[in-house]
């Protein structure tokens, strides 16, 4: 493990720009971004557009470590390049911020109230893949519906199981058991979460590393106490669907969670935008994000 990039991660103020769309997500972030499906015929056209938005904003005089320390790639962002240099390098290099790669292959059907993760069969090549690109961590989401043990459960003994394999292979998973800002009892999904989640910390191995990524609690601080087992590098907050002003107003309300948003932080850029426009736009964003993880 790089022992710089671990001191950021674990002490540094700042948020994780969470820019891994995939597949199932990048039409509708384009369609955002101010490009309507109809401009690109097939999925390669749609990953080449994805990409050049993404440089967009990693390129972006906004987008510095004073205000960030993380970003979340999507593995083709990770084996593209970014000015000559791929996308993990010229982040850590030319903007002192570390990456993460997203590993899981999208949800399994709806089964006990959750969605799983389908498998991801080649995980050991991707670690090895992301050691090599200097990659830092990785990241994998799976979703709670419905206040269901069996199936929270389930989504948590997945998720340890995979994050065994990636402290293994040297790398600092982020476990995303993602509860839907919708679920009927979302307060009762947490408790249920927390509990099951401190049944496996009992259990780990203090020198595996791991950070986690929830949904903002309903109950402010209810994830704090998490920060109390010493294999907890940082715990950061997904944004939910909610739009910048709600996340942020949420998230301040939560002591050491740092925000690790998506839709939240490129919600008002466009492609259509100068330079000027497009950095201030992305500029404001990051600011409210910035002091709402840092309060």
């Amino acid at each position: 493990m790089n022992e710089k990039m671990y001191e950021i991660m674990k002490n540094k103020k700042g948020f994780i720009a969470a820019l891994d769309q995939s597949g199932g997500s990048s039409s509708k972030t384009l369609k955002n971004y101010g490009i309507d499906e109809k401009e690109y015929n097939s999925d390669e056209e749609m990953f080449r557009l994805i990409h050049e938005m993404r440089k967009r904003v990693f390129t972006s005089k906004s987008f510095t470590n004073e205000h960030i320390i993380g970003a979340i790639l999507f593995e083709k962002t990770m084996l593209s390049k970014v000015n000559d240099e791929f996308t993990a390098d010229y982040l850590w290099n030319e903007k002192g911020i570390v990456s993460f790669l997203k590993v899981d292959k999208g949800l399994a059907e709806e089964a006990n109230g959750v969605k799983l993760m389908k498998e991801i069969p080649e995980l050991d090549q991707e670690l090895q893949e992301a050691k090599e690109k200097h990659v830092f961590g990785t990241k994998m989401r799976s979703v709670i519906y419905e206040a269901n043990t069996e199936g929270i459960q389930a989504i948590v003994k997945q998720q340890f199981a995979f994050a065994k394999r990636i402290c293994e292979a040297g790398l600092v998973p982020i476990i995303e058991p993602e509860v839907d800002i919708h679920a009927p009892e979302k307060e009762k999904c947490e408790e249920i979460l927390k509990e099951e989640i401190k049944k496996q910390l009992a259990t780990w191995n203090v020198q595996d590393k791991i950070m986690f990524k929830f949904t903002i609690p309903t109950v402010p601080d209810h994830y704090l106490d998490l920060y109390d087992y010493d294999c907890v590098v940082r715990i950061v907050a997904l944004s939910g669907g909610y739009d910048v002003d709600e996340a942020v107003a949420l998230l301040a309300k939560n002591h050491k969670m740092i925000a690790s948003f998506s839709r939240a932080l490129l919600q008002d850029l466009n492609v259509h935008q100068t330079q000027e426009e497009f950095d201030s736009k992305l500029q404001e964003a990051i600011k409210k994000i910035y002091e709402a993880s840092i309060s």
